[in-house]
């Protein structure tokens, strides 16, 4: 089972210090596998390999826009979250999900099975996406070193339990990502499902798209999909059955 929080739009601290939470529950065996899908305002966080340096903007320009940055413990270099991006953070026990031969799900797997999710997400909108061999993350099918990323993806695994996750554009500002070297990568771009679906017309909101992403992910992971109302459902039922209606 994975339960699914949607959350709307959260500050990056209150998101990270809900993860901490989440992850030792998790450990405790008190909740089930848990994805969390929100929204942040703007906010640049650092991963463990990150260069201080691709952060093209200097911190006064960032402090006038009110944007904070975050050093933490997932993979990866630096990377932007903003209004219009579908953030998610699964929290997951690899040891409870299973491979394609029946062991256990390692971590590139994990990484493997959250593109596919957000590949199939992208195909559901009419957008034809995949993978670039080398690179972590989603990219529009274009000519060969003109693919554009639309989905960034940084994880971290602590005794078998993941945090963090991805980074989805559908409405983002673009040009914010004028602020860093996205991902450490200097010669791709980034876009955004509302620049790549052929009807933006039919451009979902963030809680569809949160919703469908959700299907996704239990299609994907071969577990039922339940939603939960609030993280203090969460709380409050850790070590219960949590009651919620099944998304399939």
């Amino acid at each position: 089972m994975i339960q699914y929080l949607y959350l709307s739009r959260i500050g990056y601290a209150e998101a990270l210090a809900m993860q901490q939470e989440l992850v030792e529950l998790r450990h405790q065996g008190r909740i089930e596998n848990t994805l969390l899908l929100l929204e942040h305002p703007p906010v640049l966080t650092l991963g463990r390999n990150a260069h201080r340096s691709n952060i093209l903007a200097t911190d006064e320009m960032l402090a006038r826009k009110g944007v904070t940055i975050h050093e933490i413990n997932r993979g990866g270099d630096v990377t932007y979250h903003g209004p219009g991006q579908l953030v998610g953070y699964p929290i997951f026990d690899l040891r409870s999900l299973q491979n394609s031969t029946g062991g256990r799900l390692g971590p590139v797997d994990y990484v493997r099975r959250m593109e596919e999710a957000l590949i199939r997400l992208c195909a559901g909108y009419g957008v034809l996406t995949g993978r670039v061999q080398g690179r972590t993350g989603v990219w529009t099918n274009a000519v060969a070193g003109q693919e554009k990323k639309i989905g960034a993806i940084g994880v971290h695994v602590s005794r078998g339990i993941t945090s963090h996750g991805f980074a989805f554009n559908i409405t983002t500002d673009l040009r914010d990502f004028q602020w860093i070297v996205p991902c450490g990568i200097a010669d791709r771009e980034v876009t955004s499902l509302e620049l790549e679906m052929p009807s933006p017309e039919q451009l979902p909101t963030l809680e569809q798209a949160a919703d469908a992403a959700a299907r996704h992910f239990g299609h994907v992971f071969g577990e039922q999909i339940l939603a939960v109302e609030g993280v203090d459902s969460l709380r409050g039922n850790a070590g219960h059955p949590i009651r919620a209606a099944v998304r399939v």
